[in-house]
């Protein structure tokens, strides 16, 4: 089976306003970009066997056209998505994004990566992003046993919101 990834914030062909999914799930993740190698970019080659196609967003807006464009059935927020600046105004993209994914007509399970800051306000982004139904709440990773718990923890969201199968347009496959 071939599977094509998309290049970062640009939308796959198959649109989410025909509703098709070509049996594939679409993966939502969010990139805060300062890292070399960064646990974003090595996520896709090790699901693509799997037949999952990653959507990597670099910001809010980004992800919003990602979104428009395509079915999201697991969404990855990385807390520490850079800023979305418009003029006069600049707001966090990653609790911008788990709004944008709450607000849509049926929201797929989010996986949030917390970011490394003090108790309080990790504490703080925590209980937000439970709040916002979060499926898990998870540290960023970064050995490759952290990219291991992370897969489990996207396995066990496919297993509780799709029943271990691949979504489809008209239900499960």
């Amino acid at each position: 089976m071939t599977v094509h990834r998309n290049q970062p914030d640009q939308p796959s062909p198959q649109g989410a306003q025909t509703g098709a999914t070509s049996g594939r799930l679409n993966l939502l993740l969010s990139r805060a970009g300062w890292q070399s190698d960064p646990w974003v970019d090595r996520l896709p080659r090790m699901l693509e066997p799997l037949g999952i196609e990653s959507h990597i967003a670099h910001s809010a807006d980004a992800a919003q056209r990602v979104i428009d464009s395509n079915p999201i059935h697991i969404a990855v927020v990385d807390l520490a998505l850079p800023l979305d600046c418009s003029p006069g105004q600049c707001e966090e993209s990653g609790p911008r994004l788990l709004n944008l994914l709450t607000r849509l007509a049926s929201p797929p399970p989010i996986v949030v990566i917390k970011r490394n800051r003090t108790d309080r306000d990790d504490t703080r982004e925590l209980n937000a992003a439970l709040r916002a139904g979060a499926f898990a709440v998870v540290d960023r990773p970064h050995a490759q046993r952290d990219l291991e718990s992370l897969l489990e923890v996207l396995r066990r969201c496919l297993t509780r919101h799709y029943q271990g199968r691949w979504p489809t347009q008209g239900g499960l496959s």
